[in-house]
């Protein structure tokens, strides 16, 4: 039996908390794959993997990992501006050179679409990505490529990594004592991708759209 914020849940009652079960199996290590994702998730060029909603699932079942909910917060924060300063540094050195229009993950159109993000929004885009499945990804490497500088980058790069991993956090923390929520960790984590990408495919079909149909043609 697996106890998640004070309720009792069966593992065997339903498919929606074998990630829970499967998280609280894994002890202590689980904060190990939270911190390897989530620091991939937020810097490195390699969309997409789950980071909110393995922040926001770790949260919930931290009490049943022995670990308090700002421990798992702490650890997502960490890894998230290290895997920023990573990406920044990767942009920075190698630019363009790691994206092809061919490629299977480098995509060159996705670091196109990061980068009219990154114009559009200035210094706050660093922030803002972090809360954008895709554009988080390659928000730091686009910010390595363009003329803002290392300070900066990382000032901006804290904050947005404090910000994010304290909101999913948090979240997971109040509404894991809903017996609902924690009885259906995988259907949150589902809502989470859904409700998070939703501004990429919304600025995807846009750009699809004002390519069909230029303005004055």
């Amino acid at each position: 039996m697996l106890r998640l914020r004070g309720s009792l849940v069966q593992p065997g009652d339903s498919f929606a908390v074998d990630i829970s079960h499967a998280l609280v199996g894994l002890g202590s290590f689980a904060l190990v794959l939270v911190a390897l994702i989530v620091f991939v998730d937020n810097g490195l060029p390699f969309p997409f993997l789950p980071g909110d909603s393995l922040v926001f699932a770790g949260a919930i079942i931290a009490a049943a990992i022995g670990v308090h909910w700002g421990v798992v917060a702490g650890v997502a924060g960490v890894a998230a501006i290290v895997g920023g300063e990573v990406g920044f540094a990767l942009g920075r050195r190698y630019g363009r050179r790691l994206f092809r229009p061919d490629a299977r993950v480098l995509k060159q159109r996705h670091l196109v679409e990061t980068e009219r993000f990154f114009a559009r929004w200035g210094s706050s885009a660093i922030v803002l990505a972090r809360f954008v499945p895709i554009v988080r990804t390659y928000v730091a490497p686009a910010a390595g490529m363009s003329a803002m500088s290392r300070g900066a980058f990382t000032r901006w790069n804290i904050i947005s990594g404090v910000m994010w991993a304290g909101v999913l956090g948090l979240a997971g923390f109040l509404l894991g004592s809903i017996p609902w929520v924690a009885t259906n960790i995988e259907w949150i984590m589902l809502g989470i991708v859904v409700i998070t990408i939703a501004p990429v495919a919304v600025m995807a079909v846009v750009g699809s759209r004002a390519r069909s149909h230029p303005s004055g043609s």
